[in-house]
């Protein structure tokens, strides 16, 4: 069995065209944006304030955190693995920060300890399936369950309140734009570009495209798997850190439906379920064009309840179009 390149770009072929290479190996993007910008215009026409400035902060600086959150989730699924634990993981993480800051510790320690705990969590999590051997879908719902049940039975769902207003990092803007948006984009950009451009990140599409492979390479898988596993749990560190200051409240709850929302996310922005394909950046089109679907539908007075319908819809077809695109290069 051949053992993988690791430094080989995606889909390279010297005969085609830059433009083709680029539609082959980042289409399911350029659906995703063609998308956003097709229903930003249809809806703009219908009704003029789905542009406001409001609604666009709504949209984009409201919905970063879950982009955030599923550029990590992008990283376990390429490797083969899944965690629908992760909104679990920042319900608990949101609680943890709410009250570190009214405890009256420093507002950066009530931010980044999420970041650490969640990489700790997930750390664990990740050993678990790897060295373990169990299915990640099973160990992430045994997670699900502790980190929902513990975080109801030690804080019956109590309200955060008087969170000092230095805490409100999400309320922030930077050179004009919510902080938000900053953290979304720039850390969108950088997880691309580690991902395409080191062997650490190459080396997670050959996990999850075939492990005896990228073993047989010199990869190693399991601590590879443990190590992304970390990695995704301080990108629901930073997401929780947007989410838990976005307002003056906390709620110490899991936020229904987040851990299907990021998962769906990552694989309607074109990650394989299956493993072994995807970027971050069409993870983040996506979190983008649901928030966007779920706004426009109230803009043209149809049920927000429908947005779960097309969302489920969406995964569908993803799913097929991906195993009809691997079956078709199993057959050449």
């Amino acid at each position: 069995m051949a053992a993988p390149d690791l430094h080989a770009a995606p889909d390279f072929h010297p005969k085609r065209s830059l433009a083709a290479r680029i539609v082959s190996a980042y289409g399911q993007e350029i659906v995703i944006a063609a998308a956003i910008v097709a229903l930003f215009v249809v809806v703009s026409t219908i009704n003029p304030r789905f542009l406001g400035t409001n609604n666009l902060n709504t949209i984009i600086a409201g919905n970063a955190y879950i982009a955030v959150a599923a550029i990590g989730m992008s990283m376990v699924i390429i490797t083969g693995q899944i965690d629908v634990s992760v909104g679990a993981l920042i319900g608990v993480l949101a609680t943890i920060s709410g009250n570190l800051a009214v405890s009256g510790a420093p507002v950066w320690i009530a931010w980044i300890a999420p970041v650490f705990i969640g990489a700790a969590i997930s750390g664990v999590t990740g050993a678990l399936v790897a060295y373990g051997r169990l299915p990640s879908i099973v160990v992430t719902l045994g997670m699900l369950s502790i980190l929902k049940g513990g975080l109801v039975s030690v804080t019956g769902g109590a309200w955060i309140n008087h969170l000092p207003p230095a805490f409100q990092l999400a309320q922030q803007r930077w050179l004009g734009l919510p902080v938000p948006i900053w953290f979304m984009v720039a850390l969108t950009l950088l997880a691309f570009l580690w991902m395409r451009n080191t062997a650490f990140g190459r080396s997670l599409y050959a996990i999850g495209g075939n492990p005896e492979a990228a073993r047989a390479a010199g990869i190693p898988v399991e601590r590879r798997i443990v190590q992304t596993f970390m990695i995704h749990g301080a990108f629901a560190g930073i997401a929780t850190m947007i989410f838990a200051t976005q307002l003056r409240v906390i709620q110490s709850t899991v936020p229904p439906n987040l851990e299907l929302t990021i998962i769906t996310a990552s694989v309607i922005g074109g990650v394989s379920i299956l493993g072994g394909t995807g970027t971050v950046i069409g993870s983040t089109l996506a979190a983008i064009l649901f928030a966007a679907i779920g706004s426009a539908m109230i803009f043209v007075n149809v049920s927000a309840y429908w947005l779960r319908a097309v969302i489920g819809f969406l995964i569908l077809v993803t799913v097929l179009v991906d195993m009809a695109r691997r079956n078709r290069e199993f057959r050449q």
